[in-house]
């Protein structure tokens, strides 16, 4: 995937032959605009989709694993309704997850939190507001958001978290900054199962079940009773298929807490 710096790099050299050949020969305006306007939605794109790794790495699914385990994540909660009910069926069918929660929903449900690390499942940190303006923070507003939730984390449970997934998926050099920062592992995914959108549950597991094979992290979400439906035929359907849930950290052969 082409990274930012890679962008950035062909897009001044693109500029700086367009200006020489236009001391000798003038070049229309549109072709400068095509340029920019291409820089524009190249960069646009890598900072919305989290596979392309162009402002920062994450970690989106192993490809090199050599058995038969995937790893489910939740994002948003946790839920006072809905976290209870996905433990439930985890541990109805012995699978492991990771729970990537908003820091303002843990402040509220701290239960929740101790009882998703006593199931042995691994919590990450998934900012504090998860604000739809987060991808407008400056690297201090974004590392403060991290900061208050590890916080958060830590004095419930001891735990210092090192997992990260980004809001939105959003990345920037802001946000790319801060997890560096604080030298946090930004958690993406390969599978992501659309769980918030209109498509109905059936639209949804088979979009998850059509692209899931070992190795792969899917995205889901514990704050709505469809997940909640898709996540039993998922765990059936991975049963079926003999394919383990593991914690991403466990997937990935990485560290979930300091």
């Amino acid at each position: 995937m082409l990274t930012r710096k890679t962008v950035n790099t062909i897009f001044l050299l693109g500029v700086v032959v367009s200006l020489a050949i236009s001391i000798f020969k003038p070049i229309p305006w549109p072709a400068f605009a095509l340029l920019t306007a291409s820089w524009f939605f190249l960069t646009l794109c890598g900072s919305f989709f989290i596979r392309w790794n162009y402002h920062m790495t994450s970690l989106n699914s192993n490809n090199e694993i050599n058995k038969p385990q995937i790893a489910i994540t939740f994002d948003d909660g946790p839920h006072p309704e809905y976290t209870p009910k996905a433990l439930s069926l985890l541990e109805k069918y012995n699978a492991k997850a990771t729970f990537f929660c908003i820091g303002k929903n843990i402040a509220k449900h701290p239960e929740l939190i101790k009882e998703i690390i006593r199931q042995g499942h691994s919590v990450g940190n998934h900012t504090f507001s998860h604000a739809n303006t987060f991808g407008f923070f400056g690297t201090s507003k974004v590392t403060q958001e991290l900061n208050r939730t590890n916080k958060i984390v830590e004095k419930l449970t001891g735990l210092k978290m090192t997992l990260y997934r980004p809001a939105f998926g959003v990345t920037n050099p802001s946000i790319a900054r801060a997890v560096k920062n604080l030298e946090l592992n930004s958690i993406g995914w390969n599978v992501r199962s659309l769980d918030t959108t209109f498509r109905n549950e059936n639209q949804v597991l088979k979009r998850i079940t059509s692209k899931t094979e070992e190795g792969s992290i899917i995205l889901l979400h514990d704050t709505s009773a469809k997940s909640i439906a898709v996540l039993e035929r998922l765990l059936v359907f991975l049963e079926n298929r003999k394919l383990e849930s593991v914690t991403v950290d466990q997937l990935l052969q990485i560290r979930a807490y300091e």
